[in-house]
């Protein structure tokens, strides 16, 4: 996937508020009724792509901080997240990664929620080295049978799509 991505792909950069406003604006009802892809890059700033994007292609292929979906909302004459989650298949993001994107988005002046709305739990499994989504705390690899370490161990420089 990482090969795949040109100098020209990646999505806007949402260093500030003016940013954002000028992003938003040019976003369609129906756009803005679903998620976006993001990313935070290794800069701290938020990058917005439309949500079938990769996360990869959405950061330029490079590392990230976070990576997930989002949605916003229009709310008392300002915009607000209304959904946020960690849900990146492509860089499998550590729940705790939610302290990176809180400062993006308070950098954007955007009104957030405390947290990731929905929290994804990624592991890489030692013995088949696959990534799984741990569900309900159950730490058993979807593909192999073998058990999931309890700390987040995804090598972040292994992209995956």
């Amino acid at each position: 996937m990482k090969a795949a991505v040109g100098p020209d792909d990646g999505g806007c950069r949402i260093g500030s508020a003016a940013d954002f406003g000028g992003w938003v604006v040019g976003r369609s009802a129906a756009e803005l009724a679903e998620p976006f892809t993001f990313v935070v890059g290794m800069d701290g700033v938020l990058r917005l792509a439309p949500r079938r994007s990769e996360h990869v292609a959405c950061a330029g292929g490079g590392m990230v901080l976070s990576a997930g979906e989002i949605g916003f909302m229009r709310e008392a004459a300002r915009w607000t997240v209304s959904m946020v989650s960690n849900q990146s298949t492509g860089y499998c993001p550590d729940v705790s990664s939610w302290a990176e994107v809180a400062r993006a988005l308070d950098a954007v002046e955007l009104r957030r929620p405390s947290g990731f709305t929905h929290e994804v739990v990624f592991r890489r499994c030692p013995d088949c080295q696959e990534h799984s989504i741990v569900r309900e705390d159950d730490f058993v690899c979807v593909f192999c049978g073998s058990d999931l370490p309890v700390v987040w161990n995804v090598d972040p420089t292994r992209h995956t799509g």
